[in-house]
């Protein structure tokens, strides 16, 4: 697999990583040994950025990725995030520096390794400056727990006042066909400082795979029945969408097979940010490598502007309000 840059501080893994948190969070029943099989093909196939979260379970993603990789740490470049916390049955957002020094401890113990690669504050905490979060983070860096900083959902101004505490190797950000909000002031100031981008949910969150057109395909514990996005009148409306991705992965399809239109939604993603290494998440094999097969497909310049034309269409928000507030555009 080809690499890709992460950012201007040295970082660099496998064009496409692996999204671990539907593992054991956010979409259902896991199923651990298909799941742990899943990041040894991911790994085995050039893969090497793996992400995870303290928040994810929560703690139990960690401790499935650290199995995973017990033996092949070498192959991996390990992204984990701190910063979301349950509390009370609630979650909160925790950015202080003692809880970025209580949680790196943590991780490091799940993960079964001596240092993360990539740590990320997981949401902006509103009642810490981020400069104080940030200043913490780079305490870990000298200290050799974290070898390379990132931050999640935050905007512009907070990625260049965070840089100048430490310098911040990568953002992760929503970023797909049907989501695009980071272009318009976010992405351009990662690039003026170096940051390398994460896309998650390069898929719309599976929608863009042409699999779902109604809540009832959620099962219980599936987080997108909590999502505006993802109720039946929006689902229904976004349908031309999957209608236009359909029509273009029609163009791509050959002797060897049909492409699908999960691998055109990524090769959009890996086309229209060449700085970025995506990690579509899934917890099966056979998704795991239908989406790189995403790198055979080479789209023309008139699937792209076919493609671009989606974001503009989409119905429905990504979040409920209380959600929305910590997710910085």
């Amino acid at each position: 697999m080809e690499t890709r840059r992460i950012g201007s501080q040295g970082l660099i893994a496998g064009a496409i990583g692996l999204g671990c948190m539907g593992m054991t969070h956010g979409y259902g029943t896991g199923d651990e040994a298909e799941s742990i099989a899943t990041i040894h093909r991911a790994l085995d196939s050039g893969v090497t950025l793996l992400d995870t979260a303290e928040m994810y379970g929560p703690l139990t993603n960690e401790e499935l990725v650290g199995k995973a990789i017990r033996g092949r740490r070498d192959k991996v470049v390990l992204a984990t995030k701190f910063g979301l916390v349950l509390a009370s049955g609630a979650m909160q957002v925790d950015g202080s520096p003692s809880n970025a020094r209580r949680a790196v401890e943590g991780s490091l113990r799940r993960l079964g390794v001596d240092a993360i690669d990539l740590y990320y504050l997981h949401r902006k905490d509103p009642q810490v400056p981020i400069e104080e979060t940030v200043g913490a983070m780079k305490e870990l860096v000298q200290a050799g727990k974290v070898r390379f900083l990132g931050l999640s959902e935050v905007g512009a101004e907070t990625i260049r006042r965070a840089n100048v505490v430490h310098p911040i190797s990568a953002v992760q950000s929503e970023y797909s066909l049907w989501e695009r909000g980071i272009e318009a002031s976010i992405l351009p100031a990662m690039r003026e400082l170096g940051v390398g981008l994460v896309p998650f949910s390069p898929l719309g969150r599976g929608y863009l795979t042409g699999a779902l057109r109604s809540s009832s395909s959620f099962g219980v514990g599936d987080f997108r029945r909590h999502l505006p996005r993802f109720n039946d009148e929006h689902m229904a409306a976004n349908q031309k969408l999957v209608d236009a991705v359909r029509t273009v992965a029609a163009r791509h399809g050959t002797a060897h097979g049909a492409t699908t239109l999960a691998q055109v939604a990524l090769a959009w993603v890996l086309a229209a940010a060449p700085d970025a290494v995506p990690i579509p998440g899934t917890k099966r094999r056979t998704y795991l490598d239908e989406n790189l097969g995403s790198l055979s497909v080479h789209l023309t310049a008139e699937d792209m502007a076919d493609l671009n034309r989606l974001a503009s269409m989409v119905a429905g928000e990504r979040y409920l309000p209380a959600m929305a507030t910590l997710a910085e555009r």
